[in-house]
C-alpha cells in the first residue's frame, strides 16, 4: 500500500469511530447520519415523526451568574449519572446537594473514580448524560451554589 492510501484509510477509521459516537448521543432514531471531510459538513436526519424537542433555553454562565459552577470531569473516561443501570441519578435537576456528595461517577480502564460536588447549592442542570464518554474538564453539572 502506498502512504497516500494508508493516510485516507486512517482518516476514513476516524470518522467512522466520531460518527459512531455522534449516534450514540444523538436523542432520537436516526433516518441518515453524512459526513463529509472536504469542506466540513455533518448531516443528521431523523426518522419521520421523532425529531428532538427544541433546545432548552440557553443556560445562564459564570460570567451572567457567579453563584453559578460547574462540576467538571476530573479525567478522561465514561461518565454515569447513577450507580448501576436502572438506578435513581446520583443527582437531578432541583436537587440541593453538600460539599463532598457524590454527583455521578467516571469509569477510566476499569476503575470507578466518584465525582464529588465541591460546594453546597442547588442542581440547576445535569449536562452529560448517563453513559456518555468524556474529556477532562467537561462539564459533567452546574449547580447554584449556596449563599454562604
Amino acid at each position: 500500500m502506498t502512504e497516500h492510501t494508508d493516510e485516507r484509510q486512517a482518516a476514513l477509521r476516524l470518522l467512522r469511530e466520531e460518527a459512531g459516537k455522534i449516534v450514540k448521543t444523538v436523542p432520537g432514531p436516526l433516518a441518515s447520519l453524512s459526513l463529509r471531510a472536504g469542506e466540513l459538513a455533518l448531516d443528521i436526519l431523523w426518522a419521520h415523526g421523532t425529531a428532538p424537542a427544541a433546545p432548552p433555553p440557553e443556560m445562564e454562565t459564570e460570567a451572567d451568574d457567579p453563584a453559578l459552577h460547574e462540576i467538571t470531569a476530573p479525567l478522561v473516561g465514561t461518565f454515569y449519572a447513577a450507580p448501576e443501570p436502572g438506578a435513581t441519578p446520583y443527582v437531578r435537576v432541583g436537587d440541593r446537594v453538600r460539599a463532598g456528595q457524590t454527583i455521578g461517577i467516571i469509569e477510566a480502564m476499569k476503575l470507578m473514580n466518584q465525582v464529588k460536588s465541591d460546594l453546597a447549592g442547588e442542581v440547576v442542570e445535569v449536562v452529560t448524560g448517563d453513559a456518555t464518554p468524556v474529556e477532562y474538564g467537561q462539564a459533567l453539572v452546574r449547580i447554584r451554589a449556596e449563599e454562604p
